[in-house]
């Protein structure tokens, strides 16, 4: 066999295991597809199972009030209404409510992540006596919901006159064992050759914590900001006990006092008042998401 013949069955060989190769390849990509179609099936399933309330919540809000008494179950309104709206504005400030609601719950993320901070950088970065119990006392503080300590706070609070302020409203959150865990996990990623290099540069320990670390922990703040400000925003409880007076009260005060006006439960009032509820905390989570994914899939 001459050189040429054997450069030409090499290359026939080639041709053949590439076209194997290929043809093994689609095969394999033909077996996964089954199994791609049953996982689509289940996130639709499993997104529709979340996202159900909310529509059927939409759907009666724009529907009158005896047309869902008359057919409850019927999916889609006979026309669009939006006198429920209209009568939400009418019947509560929403506007004063709403001030007052972003107002709490960002001031209670912006404070816990200014304290999350340096406590978690504490427990990860520092070396000291019972470092070990004070991260047992912050994860057994997780344990204990906010209604077992609010008759002390709130007898507290108003001794020094705080009940009914803004101030009864964030300083209790202010510190947030979470937000501690959250910060003290993902600073345990970061060498601390960096830390010592800024020390070396004659930085201090507050600028390694908000000028350096900071930045790096962004993801994991985003997230605890997202957390933080979905729970407070829509906290019924503590502001119920806290306030006494409209000017302090936050929307879902106001949103469940619908239910409380005329006679009976004007529920496409009620569904009303709930979207215009949720919007907001859509709206942020539409802007964090990406932060929120990244916390989730990378250690920093």
């Amino acid at each position: 066999m001459t050189a040429g013949q054997r450069g030409g069955a090499g290359r026939a060989g080639q041709r053949g295991g590439a076209g194997r190769a290929g043809q093994s390849g689609g095969a394999g990509r033909a077996g996964r597809s089954p199994r791609r179609l049953v996982s689509d099936v289940v996130l639709v399933l499993v997104a529709f199972a979340w996202l159900g309330p909310y529509a059927w919540m939409t759907v009666t809000s724009l529907k009158t009030l005896p047309e869902i008494t008359r057919a409850p179950a019927y999916p889609l309104p006979q026309a669009f209404q939006l006198g429920a709206y209209s009568e939400v504005l009418q019947a509560v400030p929403v506007m004063r409510y709403f001030a007052n609601t972003v107002f709490m719950a960002t001031a209670i993320a912006l404070l816990q992540i200014a304290l999350a901070l340096p406590a978690g950088y504490a427990l990860a970065k520092l070396r000291f006596t019972g470092r070990s119990v004070a991260f047992v006392l912050v994860l057994s503080c997780l344990l204990i919901p906010a209604q077992v300590t609010f008759v002390p706070v709130f007898t507290m609070l108003g001794s020094v006159g705080l009940v009914n302020t803004f101030a009864a409203l964030i300083l209790p959150f202010g510190v947030s064992a979470l937000g501690t865990f959250l910060v003290r996990q993902a600073l345990l990623s970061v060498p601390d050759e960096i830390i010592e290099a800024a020390r070396m540069d004659g930085a201090g320990e507050l600028r390694i914590i908000y000028l350096i670390l900071g930045p790096m922990l962004r993801p994991t703040l985003s997230a605890l900001f997202l957390f933080s400000f979905v729970f407070h925003y829509n906290d019924y409880f503590w502001p119920l006990v806290m306030t006494t007076d409209d000017d302090v009260r936050t929307l879902p005060l106001a949103i469940a006092l619908l239910r409380e006006q005329g006679t009976g439960v004007r529920w496409h009032v009620v569904m009303a008042g709930n979207v215009l509820l949720s919007l907001p905390v859509l709206a942020v989570f539409a802007a964090a998401q990406r932060q929120l994914l990244r916390a989730v899939t990378a250690r920093v």
